[in-house]
């Protein structure tokens, strides 16, 4: 398989230096608390930044943590919306899909090299990366494309589309590399960088949709955690997990 173009054979999507130490065990049980906390005071109609920094100074907890704090929380109501509108693995037969495809890629780029993930109270894996207007391929990614085709090859879908942000540098060339490698594998994929990806999988109400950001499962129809899947079951191999469910 050819190596992507970018300078990726070095580049890794894994941990911050500091995460053994703000994510390891002895932390644990704090940051769980804290998720616990701030799904309490969410649920009850609390600002999310103040209710953020209200827990994080109680718990004192460290930049980086109280971030994971803030994206492993929800209410009991919107766990509960979120819980209903999932589908099991065997209703993707025959069935058209649209990606989330920055929010899947990074997230398995991440499990694949070894970055935190953390096990989130609605039961998505979220990674602690972020693109912030600029994306780089990976060693891993290749790899987690494939998965990704694999899998869906599996599970039967019957057609793929892929969504970037195209305001995203280099998301046109990540789109070139997907439909690449769909056209070696015979994949059914279509690939599109559109400036607002959330707007559009929400408003695809006959697809399912494979996200875990929280306001595009919010809004979908229905959607798969395909990345769940693929992590849980090991596909991505000894997956570093942090459990901050309840």
């Amino acid at each position: 398989m050819r190596a992507i173009p970018m300078s990726s054979a070095d580049r890794h999507r894994g941990r911050h230096p500091l995460d053994e130490e703000l994510f390891g065990p002895a932390s644990t049980p704090a940051l769980r608390q804290a998720v616990a906390d701030l799904s309490w005071l969410l649920g009850r109609g609390y600002a999310r930044n103040s209710a953020v920094k209200l827990v994080g100074d109680r718990y004192e907890l460290r930049e980086r943590q109280r971030l994971a704090t803030a994206r492993a929380a929800c209410s009991d109501t919107a766990r509960e919306a979120r819980s209903q509108n999932h589908i099991p693995a065997e209703i993707l037969h025959g069935r058209t899909v649209w990606i989330d495809g920055f929010n899947l890629l990074v997230t398995l780029e991440a499990a694949l090299s070894g970055g935190v993930l953390l096990h989130c109270r609605d039961g998505c894996l979220r990674d602690m990366s972020s693109v912030h207007g600029s994306y780089h391929t990976v060693v891993e990614t290749d790899t987690a494309i494939t998965l990704v085709g694999n899998r869906l090859a599996e599970l039967h879908a019957a057609s793929v589309h892929w969504l970037l942000d195209k305001p995203v540098s280099n998301s046109g060339r990540l789109a070139a590399r997907i439909r690449e490698l769909a056209e070696q594998h015979a994949w059914p994929w279509t690939v599109e960088p559109v400036f607002n990806p959330d707007t559009d999988l929400i408003a695809a109400r006959d697809a399912i949709t494979i996200s875990s950001d929280a306001v595009v499962i919010d809004g979908a129809a229905s959607w798969y955690n395909l990345a769940s899947d693929l992590i849980l079951t090991h596909r991505c191999g000894p997956a570093w997990v942090v459990d901050l469910r309840e």
